[in-house]
């Protein structure tokens, strides 16, 4: 009898499918406004993991055709040269998106700067105004993140509407515009976190699991409805008895691959789905900007 196997769904091939027609819909619009996009990537100190992701976007960018105004400032930069930085990148014709890279260090106040940017250049969705607009079930730039997992979801054709959907996390980056997107596609939703009782119970009833706890391990296929759809939003680096490091995901991949009907793999599931509706944010604020109809790639 051979094992069953959950499909992969792979943001990896879907993240260069985006890349390839955001390069060729920029190369369009280019003739026609008369310069590319521009994404401002603002980072603080010197953390080893956020300078890889700086160096990651920017090499998205470049990709794509979109301009970088990246900057990277020292660790004792104060919240006021960070708030003037960011007023003049509002101002700035040639910008369309601008991004805090988080962590900050500990003297700054990083709700307060994502409070600065223009919703309208919030490449990373995060602003309140952005939220409200989420909420509203109104056009304006989303959560990079849970819109990248709802993109994967809807390029395999996996229907949302009246399932039972389970977000494990509640944070402002994920959890919570995560249940709110499921919400507008008609999923009936239920967002458990670290001091929900009984936990395997809520998530045993999930038709559409998406994990966003940061806990490696935390979902096992004890937990998983069989035929359920998991998407594995964790991130852990995690060290092997050798010493080696690796990053897995909040789910049990092994096991939960014989239960579940579709799986993400940590990496290439979720990851460079955020990269990818990075770029696609700070495109459709270009094109909004100039009247141009923007089609979701």
């Amino acid at each position: 009898m051979t094992t069953k196997t959950a499909k992969l769904l792979d943001g990896k091939a879907l993240a260069a499918k985006i890349h390839q027609g955001l390069a060729q819909r920029i190369t369009e619009l280019q003739s026609q406004i008369d310069r590319p996009p521009g994404l401002a990537v603002l980072m603080v100190g010197d953390n080893p993991a956020s300078a890889a992701y700086v160096r990651n976007k920017e090499k998205a960018c470049a990709k794509v055709g979109i301009a970088s105004f990246g900057q990277h400032f020292p660790t004792q930069t104060t919240q006021g040269e960070l708030e003037a930085i960011i007023a003049t990148l509002n101002q700035d014709a040639k910008v369309d998106g601008i991004l805090v890279q988080l962590p900050l260090p500990q003297h700054l106040d990083a709700v307060t700067l994502l409070h600065q940017i223009d919703p309208d250049k919030d490449a990373d969705g995060l602003h309140p105004v952005n939220l409200g607009r989420l909420v509203r079930g109104e056009v304006g730039l989303r959560s990079c993140t849970p819109y990248g997992v709802m993109r994967l979801l809807q390029e395999y054709e996996i229907p949302l509407q009246g399932k039972q959907a389970v977000v494990v996390g509640r944070s402002i980056l994920v959890g919570k515009p995560m249940a709110l997107m499921l919400l507008e596609a008609d999923a009936t939703v239920t967002i458990a976190h670290s001091r929900s009782h009984n936990l395997k119970t809520i998530v045993q009833n999930a038709d559409i699991l998406i994990a966003a706890a940061g806990k490696p391990g935390l979902i096992t296929a004890q937990m998983v409805k069989p035929g359920a759809v998991v998407v594995d939003v964790g991130m852990n680096r995690v060290t092997d008895v050798d010493g080696k490091s690796r990053l897995v995901g909040d789910v049990d991949l092994e096991s939960i691959a014989s239960v579940a009907e579709f799986l993400t793999p940590v990496p290439g599931g979720v990851g460079p789905m955020t990269v990818a509706m990075l770029l696609q944010n700070t495109f459709a604020s270009y094109a909004r900007r100039y009247g141009v109809n923007n089609r979701e790639l």
